[in-house]
């Protein structure tokens, strides 16, 4: 693949990722479960099309380990490191940190040194641990400054907005405005989010907990929603190691993780009712 070089920058050519509508954000959310609404066939486009770097310290596991959960179930939905027999290509822990780990500006300088080096990965994700709960508006900012710029850069790359993970302060918590701040610059510039803390926000049945304290191993003010929605559906729940967390919170995160590969892919998503 040859690259080329402009004035010290080393842009890699387009690669084959499908285009998405410019005039609009995608945001995956908590109302991007439901696997059975997304084609097949775009489930195998994203899979043909897709290589995929994913960042992440022990939080973003949680994706990770929702996708092994799927495999158990069909290998439809198979992921490995070079994309061999019909698999999703995911290089994991690639690169190395998180997006506060070791501060808030390394992770872009590591995701430029990937690319510029020749690697073919044409999605980069980057998940938080608990840095969105301490920062500031300005570190905020930097964060989505950094990835604006790197797509400019990088034009044949999708990069994924994130959100940072619950921690029980509520509507009212600094983590909810940041989290809201990312959203907020997401829609109004039509970039990608996989949205952590809305999915851990509600249990499979739409059930809200944001605004009873909700957190990240799924506690709330009263209980907690996942070992009481497991309970009333016994057979549901996967029984994985879910850092942090419940099973059935990681397994939300897988299926919704793959419902924006489809997007990524070129599904438009579930037609209007």
């Amino acid at each position: 693949m040859a690259v080329l070089a402009v004035a010290g920058l080393v842009i890699m050519p387009a690669l084959t990722l499908p285009a998405l509508a410019a005039d609009q954000p995608v945001i995956i959310d908590h109302t991007c479960i439901n696997l059975g609404q997304v084609p097949a066939e775009w489930i195998d486009r994203a899979k043909q099309n897709l290589r995929l770097a994913y960042g992440h310290t022990s939080h973003g596991s949680q994706i990770v380990t929702g996708m092994d959960v799927l495999i158990w179930t069909s290998n439809q939905y198979a992921y490995n490191w070079d994309g061999t027999d019909g698999a999703l290509s995911l290089h994991d822990y690639v690169p190395d940190g998180d997006l506060g780990s070791p501060d808030r500006v390394t992770w872009a300088s590591r995701t430029r040194e990937m690319l510029n080096a020749g690697s073919d990965r044409n999605v980069v994700v980057w998940s938080w641990c608990g840095q969105v709960s301490w920062a500031s508006p300005g570190d905020i900012d930097t964060y989505l400054n950094l990835m604006n710029q790197l797509e400019r850069d990088y034009p044949g790359v999708k990069f994924i907005y994130m959100t940072g993970h619950l921690d029980t302060s509520g509507e009212g918590g600094n983590l909810h405005q940041r989290n809201n701040q990312i959203r907020d610059y997401c829609r109004a510039n039509n970039k990608v989010l996989f949205d952590f803390a809305d999915i851990e926000s509600y249990d499979p049945d739409g059930n809200y907990f944001l605004n009873r304290g909700g957190g990240d191993n799924c506690d709330y003010d009263g209980g907690n929603w996942a070992d009481e929605w497991c309970s009333r559906n016994p057979g549901q729940c996967a029984d994985c190691d879910c850092a942090h967390s419940r099973g059935i919170n990681c397994q939300q995160k897988g299926k919704t993780f793959w419902w924006m590969l489809a997007r990524l892919a070129g599904w438009e998503g579930p037609e209007q009712q």
